[in-house]
């Protein structure tokens, strides 16, 4: 049995700082990006990488050690209940290893994660989430879905690889492959300016992205012949190049450009046209990476509905599905494709839906919320916001959602005057309370309004029974004296 000298954990321990020199992180990087690469090559998971299960030899050679959890993915028991049950150290551990089924699937990307908090211990000598308990990591990672910060100095290519192993959409963070391009292009001009390099204090913070990553567009490169469509936005309907809405690759300027132009025949045109290449994408068998898909063949260990991870060209797919922790495997012809949902759409659960997977609120009225989607996770799994509730204190407005579940409502779909307006509550929590408070004061306008129409009727009614009892335009009328006695009367006596 082959004997080590410790683990690079055990090194960093014994030095001052605890922390290494950037030449060192490089080259152990690059070491364990080869050996992950093989292993992903074979189908094989790491899922718990991290400085104690990187080992060392006597010429300070690294190893990866600690092969446990990937058994957990053959159906194989480890000894370990606890290590089952988390997927790895929570420190380390990417957002769908929480809850796989839920937030998964797991795949080659989630190694990524481990690895850039890896990396980040080396170089600065604190571990990422230090002295967070594991209920806080899970909100800080799952929940606010924050990311470790990256210390200040770091080779440019260095600073962009690590920042995409923390996407929170592993469909957007690199693969090991293009996690080693990045560290030996960094070694070469590292080790050129020397070995004293030191990593400073000051932290970085590149959480936001939005769109596509480089390293998704990176994993299916384009080739002539290929069928392709506009690209759409990352769960929109927009595509980005309205001028090409299908067609075929007919030439390439770079084959190895990512960011390169390629040629298009596109129908109805005589001449080609030139398109970046990360505004189309590739069709296969009428499907293309990101669709949404139903299997033909309906499983009972599982639900039917997903999102397409990748198309081959010889009609192989994966998909990830809500309820299975990896990708599911098959054939283009084992699934159809369906309407996908989209950011921002509401959807309420159907009619035939009495108790759903996820926690669902109700209406004040009673009756089943609608929402908003605001994100949607690798599997197809909604994550729903409320806006028409209003909550106080800790209470939840977030809820996850099974699609199969959903039905999209918007105003189309509302029947009749009254079923829109209930609607248009969705969009705020405050409609009602101003629509009270604007149906009160409306009131209160017409009520004024006929009150001072009233009255006027009531003077102009009690002037008229004035000018009967004696008074014209107003004016006292002159009233003709009753004569008792006239003149030469006799008077009787």
């Amino acid at each position: 049995m082959r004997s080590y000298e410790g683990s690079v954990g055990d090194k960093m321990a014994r030095l001052k700082r605890g922390k290494l020199q950037l030449p060192d992180v490089l080259r152990y990087g690059i070491e364990l990006a080869k050996v992950i690469q093989e292993l992903h090559s074979m189908n094989v998971l790491v899922l718990n990488l991290k400085p104690t299960n990187f080992l060392l030899n006597e010429h300070d050679e690294v190893f990866l050690g600690d092969f446990g959890i990937p058994y957990l993915l053959l159906g194989v028991q480890p000894p370990d209940s606890d290590l089952a049950l988390r997927r790895g150290t929570p420190n380390y551990m990417a957002p769908e290893q929480w809850e796989p089924e839920v937030r998964g699937p797991i795949t080659c990307e989630t190694d990524a994660w481990g690895f850039g908090c890896s990396i980040i211990e080396m170089l600065t000598g604190v571990q990422p989430w230090f002295g967070k308990s594991v209920h806080d990591i899970y909100r800080s990672v799952v929940i606010n879905q924050e990311k470790p910060q990256l210390p200040g100095g770091l080779p440019t290519s260095i600073e962009n690889v690590l920042n995409g192993c923390f996407e929170y959409d592993l469909r957007n963070r690199p693969l090991m492959v293009d996690i080693l391009q990045a560290f030996e292009s960094s070694k070469n001009a590292v080790y050129g300016e020397g070995e004293g390099i030191d990593i400073g204090g000051t932290l970085s913070d590149k959480s936001k992205t939005c769109g596509f990553t480089t390293w998704f567009l990176s994993k299916d490169l384009l080739q002539v012949g290929d069928t392709i469509r506009s690209r759409k936005m990352f769960n929109s309907r927009n595509s980005q190049d309205l001028a090409v809405l299908e067609g075929s690759v007919v030439g390439l300027e770079k084959d190895t450009d990512r960011d390169g132009f390629v040629l298009v025949r596109v129908p109805n045109l005589r001449s080609p046209l030139r398109v970046n290449a990360s505004t189309i994408e590739r069709v296969t068998c009428g499907l293309a990476t990101g669709d949404w898909v139903r299997l033909v063949n309906e499983s009972k260990n599982h639900f039917s509905v997903g999102i397409l991870h990748s198309v081959q060209r010889d009609g192989s797919i994966t998909v990830g599905i809500l309820g299975l922790e990896t990708l599911w495997r098959g054939h283009s012809s084992e699934v159809e494709k369906v309407d996908p949902y989209l950011l921002g759409q509401f959807v309420q659960l159907k009619s035939n839906v009495e108790t759903p997977r996820f926690e669902w609120p109700k209406k004040w009225g009673g009756g089943w919320a609608t929402g908003r989607i605001s994100q949607i996770l690798p599997n197809g799994c909604l994550v729903v916001q409320f806006p028409g509730r209003l909550v106080f204190g800790d209470e939840p407005n977030t809820f996850l959602a099974d699609p199969d579940e959903m039905i999209e409502v918007s105003f189309d779909t509302c029947p009749g005057i009254i079923k829109k307006y209930q609607h248009l509550e969705d969009f705020h929590w405050c409609i009602r309370p101003l629509s009270i408070v604007f149906s009160l004061l409306t009131a209160a306008k017409l009520g004024v309004s006929v009150g001072k129409c009233i009255n006027a009727k009531l003077k102009k009614d009690s002037k008229d029974h004035r000018t009967k009892d004696g008074e014209v335009g107003g004016k006292p009328a002159w009233l003709r004296p009753n004569i008792l006695f006239k003149e030469g009367a006799a008077t009787a006596r």
